[in-house]
């Protein structure tokens, strides 16, 4: 038994792709492109596809500074941009959405956002295997970043779910690829970061839920070693797990957390009255960020004074409390246009992994003596990988970080934390990073030549590029 559901999409759409019309290379108008961080801007021409021949055709005649997809912009660096080159507004292409009920399986379109998918799925008993902490990335994006959530110690990456992806190669051929067949390929694009070819739709498995809300722990760690201990102790007895980390507080304070875990409320845990819509899943944009914000808004006296407030008024011990699904997993979005807070100059989000705490504790405390200060700091444990060659994540402790431009410390300090990492044989987020040197890759992806091979099996003249790709030497 299978469903299918087509319309428009209802997620936010990248400002600068919104306008833009398909056409050749050479018609489309140059357009200033940054990724989420908004950081190192830079300038191509977008053409905007609505069909999967005319997405063939731009891949079969690139011009001379390559291709490469773009989704909904929420890569926060510059893994969707192409300097000087052609960026494929993907986000106009057919969407489709098939459920096999009997499989717990669902194909959707690559242009379908995650927003959409749980709009369409939960009303009918289903979620997604993975989400990241934006419902606004598609699946295209979703398989490109292999992206991750706060079950991977449970379910692993988005890659651990997929069955199939269909791509469009340079040259315009279409192609299916999965763990079954041409097993090389596939693994070379989950996490591939678009550089194997232009994801046209995805098969993954779903989850069954009986509700749309979730059941949440919450309670308060006094320093990051409390957090640690508490984490290790009990995340496997929780499907979903996470950590909000104090990075301002200081001596026996310094790391304190808010740690929240849960899973899926059934009916039965429901109240009476909320089981009549127990399934409804329809989240709203509740606030909007400014148009423009000054620089140094958020500061580490302002982020300090919010700090203090979201510790303080969280509960030391909390069981059992029921919240809205989208509440636990996208709380920014309902601010829309969030990242226009940081200001002008924009953010880096700095998202790593290592295998132990001790570079971990180390890199918390640098941050922690130097004041410097990110709004989000987000802590949590990655269970094993999966055979991508790009994948991001593997077995250890991961911290993401959104910091502020501006602060003269923070190349030099992000340097020196990106060879700690590598040498205890962890690795940043190609999907976030905006900052990392090319000798320190090979260390942290040691698969990298193998996903050179199979890159140049399937692209020999380089036709898919980006500014991430040449800034890293991929």
């Amino acid at each position: 038994m299978s469903s299918e559901s087509s319309g428009t999409r209802s997620s936010e759409r990248a400002a600068e792709a919104s306008s833009a019309g398909p056409g050749s290379p050479e018609t489309c108008r140059p357009v200033r492109l940054t990724g989420w961080g908004r950081t190192a801007p830079t300038v191509a021409r977008l053409a905007r596809p609505t069909s999967t021949a005319e997405l063939a055709r731009l891949l079969a005649d690139p011009p001379p500074r390559g291709v490469i997809a773009r989704g909904l912009g929420r890569s926060y660096g510059d893994a969707a941009q192409d300097a000087g080159g052609l960026v494929l507004d993907c986000t106009g292409l057919p969407e489709r959405i098939t459920l096999d009920v009997e499989r717990g399986e669902v194909t959707a379109s690559a242009s379908v956002s995650f927003d959409r998918l749980m709009r369409t799925l939960l009303p009918r008993g289903w979620f997604v295997p993975v989400t990241p902490g934006t419902r606004h990335v598609t699946v295209g994006g979703a398989v490109a970043a292999d992206v991750h959530g706060k079950n991977h110690h449970v379910d692993g990456s988005f890659g651990a779910a997929l069955r199939r992806v269909t791509l469009v190669l340079p040259g315009g051929t279409i192609t299916e690829v999965g763990p079954d067949r041409d097993p090389e390929l596939f693994w070379a694009t989950v996490g591939g970061m678009g550089l194997t070819g232009v994801v046209l739709e995805a098969t993954f498995r779903c989850l069954p839920v009986e509700t749309s809300r979730m059941v949440v722990d919450t309670e308060r760690a006094a320093n990051l070693d409390e957090a640690l201990a508490v984490m290790a102790d009990s995340d496997d007895r929780y499907h979903y797990t996470v950590a909000w980390i104090d990075l301002l507080a200081r001596g026996r304070a310094m790391g304190r957390a808010v740690l929240t875990r849960g899973r899926h409320a059934r009916l039965a845990d429901l109240p009476p009255k909320a089981r009549r819509d127990a399934l409804r899943f329809a989240p709203a944009t509740r606030l909007a960020a400014p148009p423009w914000a000054p620089p140094g808004l958020l500061n580490p006296w302002s982020v300090r004074a919010f700090n203090e407030l979201w510790y303080r008024k969280a509960p030391r011990v909390r069981r059992g409390e029921i919240q809205p699904l989208a509440s636990f997993f996208h709380p920014l979005d309902a601010v829309r246009g969030w990242n226009r807070l940081y200001g002008p100059r924009g953010f880096v989000q700095y998202q790593f992994v290592v295998p132990a705490v001790d570079v971990l504790r180390s890199i918390v405390a640098d941050l922690s003596s130097a004041g410097v200060a990110s709004f989000l700091a987000v802590l949590k444990r990655f269970g094993p990988g999966n055979p991508g060659h790009l994948s991001f994540p593997m077995p250890g402790w991961t911290l993401a970080l959104d910091i502020p431009l501006g602060d003269r410390r923070l190349p030099g300090m992000l340097r020196d934390f990106d060879q700690r990492i590598a040498a205890a044989g962890g690795r940043v987020y190609l999907a976030k990073d905006a900052t990392l040197w090319p000798d320190l890759l090979p260390a942290m992806y040691p698969r990298l030549e193998e996903w050179r091979r199979v890159r140049t099996r399937v692209d020999p003249d380089g036709v898919l590029r980006s500014d991430l790709a040449r800034r890293l030497g991929l």
